[in-house]
């Protein structure tokens, strides 16, 4: 479909509560475009998009829908008979999903997308924030609010889009990339691909939509499974060791911070100091300065964007104090990722106990990766794991019957519990009592809430 942003006056953004149409419609809010739009619920989201002049109803219906509307944007999460898409259809308003409009914007720009299954969201915020500082003025959109924008949104001046290009229902696809970042591979969302290899051929397709001439991959050496993509015009590659195009040496850790040296073709290229924990967020950094290089921002311009990261919501944030314990939110929602987070919990706090709440998102990455799920934990000193969070629009009745509880009868811990709702784990840390020690609460649904209930 071919949009012209000039005849457009008004939007409707069905499901405007999700983190990725709400860029778009902090995207046409800096058009000084009417924005109108729904959700079933409220939220931080909704609230700050308010403030902004969005007129947002909480009860989706047909007659929300009006014919002075001139572009139709919904969730990919909602259903075809969904009453305010079927009514968009039939005042024939031009309606596309999130992904297809992302995809129709990433041809108006020199795109950068970052994909992967863990990592997109840090390393395409730094990205974003590094080209910023070096005044590249980039467009960005990202899948978290990032805190020096108060949004996930930016909207630059300049012809480069830094976007985040989620691999769900292989929806990367959709966007025509010019540099594609592959932060790394693994197994996910089985309710769409079929295993593993499915997975990477479904990346290799994306990166094969890179132009060969000017094109450019940029992945992680050493993650095997990214190995196996190629692209037969430019790649460059970061990891632990010079067998990579860029990678990083003498690293320390303490006082709540990571330094390390950053080297290119065994030229020292910039020391860094991030505040945020992990090896992963090690290798983020290095995506984020391979990227950048290309596009001529230099060491000091580097340096001083990733001094000044502090990461994004929900990704390791520190809500507040529950009395002399940190509260942290994480978005981690695959084994993989909750392996790694509460290893950066552990570099961070050695001396600090850990417990872990885990609020599983999604019955079929449940149900496929349940024995991952089971070993996740081990660095956790005390587990508790909540109910499956229903994600509306994604759901497999077949999976349904899948439980946390099933998580934790599968789990090797000494401490460990299962608090079906929210006044369960409150019931639990509070008969746990801990003393400073470090409280996570992660997963990619409510859980966050939660969080920030408990704080003083």
């Amino acid at each position: 479909m071919k949009i012209d942003i000039k005849k457009i006056n008004k939007v409707y953004l069905a499901g405007v509560g999700g983190i990725g149409l709400s860029a778009i419609a902090y995207y046409f809010l800096s058009k000084e475009k009417i924005v109108v739009g729904s959700d079933i619920e409220e939220s931080e989201i909704t609230r700050l998009l308010i403030e902004k002049g969005m007129d947002i109803s909480f009860k989706q219906k047909e007659s929300n829908i009006k014919d002075d509307i001139d572009l139709f944007v919904y969730s990919s999460a909602l259903p075809d008979d969904h009453p305010e898409i079927l009514k968009a259809k039939e005042l024939k308003i031009p309606a596309l999903s999130y992904f297809d409009f992302l995809g129709w914007l990433s041809t108006q720009y020199k795109t950068i997308a970052v994909t992967g299954t863990n990592g997109k969201t840090s390393t395409t915020a730094m990205l974003g924030l590094m080209l910023e500082k070096a005044g590249l003025d980039p467009t960005v959109i990202v899948g978290s609010l990032v805190p020096q924008w108060n949004s996930n949104f930016r909207l630059g001046e300049s012809d480069i889009l830094v976007v985040e290009a989620c691999e769900w229902q292989a929806h990367m696809l959709k966007i025509d990339p010019d540099i594609i970042v592959l932060t790394n591979i693994a197994e996910d969302h089985l309710d769409f691909y079929k295993d593993l290899d499915d997975i990477k051929k479904h990346f290799q397709k994306f990166v094969n939509k890179l132009p060969l001439k000017d094109g450019l991959l940029i992945k992680n050496n050493d993650d095997e499974d990214s190995d196996d993509i190629k692209f037969s015009g430019t790649t460059l590659t970061f990891g632990k060791d010079s067998k990579a195009d860029c990678y990083w040496q003498d690293l320390n850790i303490a006082e709540g911070k990571q330094s390390f040296t950053v080297h290119k073709s065994d030229e020292e290229m910039s020391k860094v100091e991030l505040s945020v924990p992990g090896e992963y967020n090690i290798y983020n950094t290095l995506a984020t300065m391979v990227a950048a290089s290309t596009l001529g921002v230099n060491k000091h311009q580097m340096w001083n964007a990733l001094s000044e990261f502090s990461g994004t919501w929900r990704r390791f944030e520190l809500v507040g104090k529950m009395k002399s314990n940190f509260v942290v939110s994480d978005y981690a929602h695959h084994p993989e990722s909750i392996n790694m987070l509460l290893r950066a919990t552990k570099d961070f706090y050695p001396d600090k106990k850990i417990i872990a709440v885990f609020q599983p998102h999604h019955h079929n990455r449940t149900k496929t990766l349940l024995d991952e799920f089971a070993k996740a934990f081990y660095l956790a000193d005390q587990v508790i794991i909540s109910e499956v969070y229903h994600v509306s629009g994604r759901e497999d009745k077949k999976m349904e019957k899948v439980s946390g509880q099933d998580i934790v009868d599968k789990m090797h811990h000494n401490k460990k519990y299962f608090a079906p709702e929210f006044k369960d784990i409150k019931n639990i840390i509070k008969d746990i009592n801990p003393v400073d020690s470090v409280v996570l609460f992660i997963g990619a649904g409510d859980i966050d809430n939660l969080a920030r209930e408990i704080i003083d």
